[in-house]
């Protein structure tokens, strides 16, 4: 029954942002009562924990054989990322960026966009395209340690805790990782049963309401941002965890479907062509003039919307 298949896509959206709310959470202050430097915890960490939605999304995908599903959910977080997020941000907000920091992670992202379709020409991640990720992805570990080292402060120590405060975020911990492998689960199973229903390559929906919906919290931290008037929106959290998307994700999941992580027509033609423009369009204007331009969060608006009625009509 479709309704009961929205209800329960629906449920499986809800419970990775929540869970994914629980576990970053829980996951950094762990790994920090640990003894492992904040610069650590902030640059790798917390990258890492933001993008298990995309991660446990996509793998899950690839284990179950819905190929078109688990390419289509990385690609597409990364261009509703850049094309529905980040443009949003920029619009309503004015967000400075320095060079020297910004250069290494957006020439990052256009060398993962650029390996991911170049190495799907073929009709599947080639195995040469997945270690270039993977070098990416080792290059982008390794700029944020250095960065994050270079700017920690002098006076760092671990924050102090309770019994049952470490107690509670252990717990926590878990029942977010629960909340993410069961929200995951639904997501794909139940996105599946929608996209038959409606007669729609299953391609369309992990780029749509797939990838926006564990795109969620990036989306609902920049609306809070923008309703506070803080300016502190981080583009280069968003452009760190479409990385993440591009370098790790489908890598891993090439590993798990054993190197047969077909690509379709649809994600040839439109979506990673649509992925590479508006990351374009994001990051080089912005490393000459240093600052993000009203124009380009519209220019990006715009054709993120014309990516979405192309898939769609």
């Amino acid at each position: 029954m479709i309704w009961l298949d929205l209800l329960l896509f629906a449920v499986g959206i809800a419970l990775i942002v929540k869970g994914g709310d629980f576990f970053v959470d829980s996951a950094s202050f762990i790994a920090e009562i640990s003894g492992i430097p904040k610069f650590i915890v902030g640059a790798t960490i917390v990258s890492l924990a933001t993008t298990m939605p995309e991660m446990i999304v996509s793998v899950m995908a690839a284990a179950q054989g819905k190929y078109e599903m688990a390419v289509g959910n990385a690609v597409g977080s990364v261009t509703a990322n850049t094309g529905l997020i980040l443009s949003i941000g920029i619009m309503f907000m004015s967000i400075a960026v320095t060079r020297k920091k910004y250069l290494a992670k957006g020439l990052l992202l256009i060398t993962a966009v650029t390996a991911v379709w170049l190495g799907c020409l073929s009709g599947k991640l080639s195995i040469i395209a997945s270690v270039i990720l993977l070098a990416v992805f080792a290059a982008f570990v390794y700029e944020n340690v250095r960065s994050a080292k270079g700017d920690m402060s002098t006076a760092e120590g671990k924050p102090s805790f309770t019994k049952k405060q470490l107690v509670i975020k252990i717990l926590l911990f878990v029942v977010g990782a629960v909340m993410l492998v069961i929200g995951s689960d639904l997501l794909v199973d139940h996105g599946s049963n929608i996209a038959t229903f409606l007669h729609v390559p299953e391609g369309i929906i992990a780029v749509t309401m797939v990838a926006i919906g564990t795109s969620l919290p990036e989306l609902v931290t920049t609306i809070t941002a923008i309703v506070k008037k803080q300016s502190g929106l981080s583009a280069g959290n968003i452009i760190g965890a479409n990385i993440i998307d591009l370098s790790l994700i489908l890598p891993i999941s090439s590993l798990v479907s054993r190197g047969q992580l077909t690509i379709d027509r649809q994600g040839l033609v439109y979506d990673m062509p649509a992925c590479f423009i508006v990351v374009l369009i994001a990051i080089i204007p912005t490393l000459i003039t240093e600052k993000f331009q009203k124009w380009q969060g519209a220019v990006m608006l715009a054709a993120y919307a014309g990516y979405l009625f192309l898939v769609m009509r």
